[in-house]
């Protein structure tokens, strides 16, 4: 299969895990565009007895794991007071109500390791064990987080009627 055919079959479920990883667009389009240019710089290291998507998925959660870690590093960042980083915060832009919105927005607050959980299991649908693979974490560890996620989800949202867990 060529690059083009792994995009086109895999593309909107990638992007959809980006969003799931990233509380903003704009970067969720960076971790998408990074996601696939490791893919082509690392694709004599799949496996094709293997299924990619999982492959596609650790290579996206990693790419991930390595911006968290850049950006904590990040000299840029460092702001002087909790005022300094709300301003730079509130002049982004919003972004377009969507029914969801306030879900996204409160999985968008979570820690990394529960937000990435959540992004794999519940909007990528995998399994408990596929997602612990590509986080290299035990099954009950995996479970654990989503419990852990689950609580901090229903406490965020109390005040939404309309959104069931």
């Amino acid at each position: 299969m060529t690059i083009d055919q792994y995009i086109q079959r895999y593309g909107r479920r990638l992007y959809g895990l980006c969003r799931a990883l990233c509380p903003h667009p704009f970067d969720a389009d960076d971790l998408y565009q990074e996601t696939w240019l490791r893919v082509l710089r690392h694709m004599d290291c799949y496996d094709p007895g293997r299924e990619f998507e999982p492959w596609l998925a650790k290579i996206c959660v990693n790419t991930h794991r390595s911006a968290l870690r850049r950006l904590a590093r990040s000299p840029l960042l460092d702001f002087a007071s909790g005022e300094d980083k709300d301003r730079l915060l509130d002049s982004i832009p919003a972004q377009e109500e969507t029914d969801y919105l306030p879900l996204y927005e409160a999985v968008g607050k979570l820690p990394d390791k529960l937000r990435q959980a959540v992004a794999l299991f519940y909007f990528q649908g995998m399994d408990l064990a596929a997602a612990a693979e590509i986080l290299n974490i035990p099954v009950g560890t995996m479970k654990s987080r989503l419990n852990k996620a689950r609580k901090l989800l229903k406490e965020a949202l109390a005040d939404e009627t309309d959104l069931r867990f």
